[in-house]
């Protein structure tokens, strides 16, 4: 799902059930010491993932704690993402010296629940939706929204150290002619990253396939030239 509208040079696992080999480090455990045993399986394996990808790329594993704001700590030297719903997990891994952030997210493939799309939604945001469904009725634009959004904030806050609410960006998405596309993020909060350049915006590709919303972004190391597979 995610691998086709990510550039070369990450690793990606994913997943479509929990994992009965995957193992969580103590660091882990604490997170989720009294979750339902629901929740623990999908954490236990979206890490596995994450340890897999790592592997790929020539990595140790390593343990993957929550850190601030339940972002992942990831171990010097890597950036990386993880998303799970309804019947997915998926973790993305790359080497710093090639991307500085990647953000990415997968939903169910369905209408938001009600009152879920005022939240997140700007005015023209809501315009968009509109037009959009009439556009490509098949597609649930509300929910890739939400998506995008979701990427948005996790590519954002490893730059930043910074919480970004729904309202903090504006989505333009280019529905493409198929099942994928792209889509702009406009910042409208003064954004820095932690060495002190300034944040705009990002852009990112979504895809529509197999049940599934996935919407993905990276930002390129200086002097680095994203390049699609």
């Amino acid at each position: 799902m995610l691998k086709m509208i990510l550039p070369d040079g990450l690793s990606v696992v994913e997943a479509r059930a929990d994992l009965p080999e995957a193992r969580l480090y103590p660091e882990e455990e604490a997170a989720v010491a009294r979750a339902v045993p629901k929740r623990r399986a999908e954490y236990a394996t979206v890490r596995h993932c994450a340890r897999l990808a790592m592997a790929e790329l020539g990595l140790e594993p390593a343990p993957l704690p929550p850190g601030e704001r339940r972002a992942p700590r990831w171990p010097a030297g890597v950036v990386g993402s993880m998303t799970h719903c309804l019947g997915y997990r998926a973790a993305v891994v790359g080497p710093a010296s090639r991307f500085r952030s990647v953000g990415v997210d997968a939903e169910p493939h369905d209408t938001l629940p009600e009152g879920v799309l005022g939240v997140v939604a700007r005015p023209a945001e809501h315009e968009q939706h509109g037009a959009l469904r009439r556009h490509r009725p098949g597609v649930h634009w509300d929910r890739l929204l939400f998506s995008a959004k979701e990427s948005v904030y996790k590519t954002w806050f490893p730059l930043t150290g910074r919480w970004l609410d729904f309202q903090e960006a504006e989505i333009a998405i280019d529905p493409g002619t198929g099942h994928v596309g792209t889509f702009t993020a406009r910042l409208l909060v003064p954004g820095h990253t932690t060495s002190g350049d300034p944040l705009t915006g990002f852009t990112g590709r979504w895809r529509v396939a197999e049940g599934l919303v996935c919407t993905a972004i990276t930002v390129p190391a200086r002097g680095s030239r994203e390049v699609h597979g």
